[in-house]
């Protein structure tokens, strides 16, 4: 869509952009610089009605440089390598579109005007970096009206928060470490569609919404150095955690499901406390939580729930609809 301003034409292009929360958790980077993870990772993309991130990306002849963004209504830096890998990437392709179409306007060459919102709180544990990677690259794709796929797009996001190449596809989604020393392979790929599984429900139990005293980036370059566990869990525990999750996926296997989510969190969170110094992002609340999922599941007499906690001190207990009245009605007393 375009608007005249000032007799300048000023191209625009919105989306929104979903959370996603990992139940085999990415922790630890193989390539920094390209943001290339030690192990894959898997995740379940929740709904859009409850969190978000809107973007709105626009240039224009008449805007001044440099490139800027505002985060809700709050000015934030673009000069940071990870935003800039980003711009530098799409405007490319913006580039070969108009190289071989003369009749294209040169939208690479404009800069731009980010807008973005989350409707969550941000830096909490709650995914938001992955949510706004992956709705700005959305957001300026769509502007340039490039003709690459999700997963191809994802090779982008992910150079600017990793989780966020999981965000841009729906449903239950993979994130390849892969191999390949450019990271041409380390890409987000579809496991399931939420229409596989769509009783899938997810509880979000928020124990704080300030933001975290450690960064995802931050922590996991520190467990990386330090950490004892942290090979054996990269080589070993998670490549074995994502087989058992893809076929409990498959076949709907929710006690599956749910062992292998619990697991693997704390398994995480044992290799966050393993670095040097210690990184706890769990606090008393979170803890209540675990045991009220305990208690949920005994009462039950069968794992009616499963806790997760990404780097942050906040619950997400997945459940079945079938089982609502049962985990949903036991955090509300």
């Amino acid at each position: 869509m375009a608007t005249d301003t000032s007799e300048k034409k000023v191209y625009r292009a919105s989306t929104t952009a979903p959370v996603n929360i990992a139940v085999i958790k990415y922790w630890g980077k193989r390539d920094a610089r390209l943001n290339l993870p030690t192990n894959s990772s898997l995740s379940v993309t929740l709904s859009q009605s409850d969190l978000r991130t809107h973007t709105t990306a626009s240039c224009s002849p008449s805007f001044s440089a440099p490139d800027t963004l505002l985060l809700n209504a709050q000015p934030q830096p673009l000069s940071d390598a990870r935003s800039q890998a980003c711009l530098t990437s799409l405007r490319a392709l913006r580039s070969e579109l108009e190289s071989s179409n003369d009749s294209l306007p040169p939208l690479s060459t404009y800069p731009l005007r980010l807008s973005s919102s989350n409707n969550f709180p941000t830096a909490a544990g709650l995914a938001s970096s992955a949510a706004g990677f992956a709705a700005l690259v959305r957001s300026i794709a769509d502007l340039y009206q490039l003709p690459q796929s999700p997963t191809e797009l994802s090779l982008i996001a992910r150079q600017g928060s990793g989780s966020a190449c999981r965000s841009l596809l729906g449903g239950y989604v993979a994130w390849d470490h892969g191999v390949l020393l450019d990271g041409s392979d380390s890409k987000a790929r579809l496991v399931a569609p939420r229409s596989h599984w769509p009783e899938m429900r997810a509880l979000i139990l928020v124990a704080s919404a300030e933001k975290k005293g450690v960064s995802s980036t931050a922590g996991m370059q520190t467990t990386v150095k330090t950490s004892a566990m942290f090979q054996t869990r990269a080589t070993q525990v998670v490549p074995k955690a994502m087989r058992e999750m893809e076929t409990a996926i498959a076949d709907k296997d929710f006690p599956a499901f749910a062992r292998i989510t619990m697991s693997e969190s704390n398994s995480f969170h044992a290799t966050c406390m393993d670095t040097d110094p210690p990184i706890f992002y769990l606090n008393d609340v979170s803890r209540a939580a675990i045991k009220g999922v305990e208690t949920v599941n005994e009462k039950a007499a069968r794992v009616a729930a499963a806790y997760t906690f990404d780097a942050g001190p906040n619950c997400v207990v997945y459940y079945l609809e079938e089982d609502r009245d049962v985990v949903a009605g036991a955090f509300k007393t």
